[in-house]
């Protein structure tokens, strides 16, 4: 088949990861596979340097961008319409909200097959006004209707779409956002060079996260936590992995709660430096108040790095209760640092949570795994249209197709 995946923006972040692999995996099997994004860069960090690597071509569209704009939305809507009339893919699937409701829009229009969504995270959230929650529910519902298949990334994002009336129950499909499971994995020497890069005693306990420097990832909640942890465990040591606008704020909290010395800022770092940087904790902390699937935690827990979590969207899917990590009351400062310090002073219940999670997400959440289930529903989905309609899709024809690619 010829697979056509489309995202607003190629910055580092766990839907565009999640796409690229997708990208590679289905490249990997045998398929034509075309990535189109938007031009539009971040503070995160971009994934452009990986684009060349996994699709078989790449395609900028200069009108698709994040922020909302009716006229330059319209014309994006043609311009989109316009690449899949010529690329003529089996497929179309799209990834974020903006470049979901806009692609699905154009697909139909271009007359594709097979129409496919993926909800890394909803579009309406409980960080937004009850106005923006409002039109973005009214869009989604409208695009569903366009939406041959949906996939959800966690069950929490299907039961969330269900109650919001998005679309019947039967028209989900949750797959699992994949990881290179290969890449991260306990390393007892690895451990030592990054903690002493760290200047990280041996018997510290050191807590991490993975995530920017933004007020919806939770260090607002984390930031007065520090200095309630140290003062039941004074063994730990804190380092926040990540770059962001906040920065400058998160310092300032700290050094109000007197605890800036005991926090390390990474800044940004390369998406290949994670596992790295993951096997120098002793247990992860997450507390984005929006999440699909929460990535960081599957990456520590394949580092055997327990987790401490809020239970929201689908991060029970990936910290168990006594399992894989603690859940605790989300948005409760206290809550938040009597979990750290539970499992900070717990050295075999860490060691214990963080094998068992281990071999939870090998097999849970691997790339591989994620690329086949997608293939068979591309399969099932195409088949079934084939079917309905009484006619074959349009056939890829491999050539220039006169976009900028």
């Amino acid at each position: 088949m010829h697979i056509c995946h489309v995202i607003t923006r190629l910055i580092i972040g766990g839907a565009q990861e999640n796409t690229l692999l997708t990208c590679e995996g289905l490249v990997r099997r045998g398929h034509e596979v075309t990535l189109v994004a938007g031009p539009d860069a971040g503070s995160e960090g971009s994934l452009w340097p990986w684009v060349q690597e996994c699709c078989t071509r790449v395609v900028r569209i200069a009108s698709l961008r994040r922020n909302i704009h009716p006229l330059d939305d319209l014309r994006c809507v043609g311009d989109l319409a316009r690449c899949f009339r010529e690329l003529a893919p089996e497929v179309v699937h799209t990834h974020s909200s903006k470049a979901g409701i806009l692609g699905r829009r154009a697909a139909v229009r271009a007359g594709v097959p097979g129409v496919i969504h993926t909800i890394h995270g909803m579009s309406f959230n409980r960080t937004q006004r009850w106005s923006v929650q409002t039109l973005y529910r009214l869009l989604e519902r409208h695009a569903a209707r366009h939406t041959h298949a949906l996939v959800s990334v966690a069950d929490a994002m299907t039961e969330q779409a269900v109650a919001a009336g998005i679309a019947p129950r039967e028209k989900f499909t949750t797959v699992y956002s994949g990881m290179r499971t290969e890449l991260f994995r306990p390393d007892p020497e690895v451990r030592r060079q990054v903690r002493a890069e760290w200047g990280v005693s041996p018997q510290a306990v050191v807590v991490g996260t993975v995530a920017r420097l933004f007020r919806n990832k939770g260090y607002d909640d984390l930031a007065p936590a520090v200095p309630r942890v140290l003062k039941k465990a004074p063994h730990c040591f804190f380092v926040w992995v990540g770059g962001g606008p906040q920065r400058r704020r998160y310092e300032m909290m700290l050094e109000g709660g007197g605890v800036r010395d005991r926090v390390l800022f990474t800044g940004l770092v390369e998406p290949a430096e994670i596992p790295r940087l993951l096997n120098g904790f002793d247990l992860l902390v997450h507390t984005s108040r929006w999440e699909g699937l929460p990535r960081a935690a599957v990456q520590a827990l394949l580092t055997e790095v327990p987790v401490v979590a809020y239970p929201i969207d689908g991060t029970p899917e990936v910290v168990i209760p006594d399992k894989t990590g603690l859940l605790v009351k989300a948005f409760d400062v206290e809550a938040l640092a009597d979990g750290i310090v539970e499992l900070a002073n717990a050295p075999n219940r860490r060691q214990n949570m963080g094998r068992y999670g281990r071999t939870l997400c090998l097999t849970r959440f691997d790339h591989e795994t994620m690329v086949e289930k997608l293939e068979a529903l591309y399969e099932r989905v195409v088949a079934a249209r084939i079917k309905d309609r009484g006619v074959r899709g349009p056939a890829f024809r491999i050539g220039d197709t006169g976009l900028d690619s």
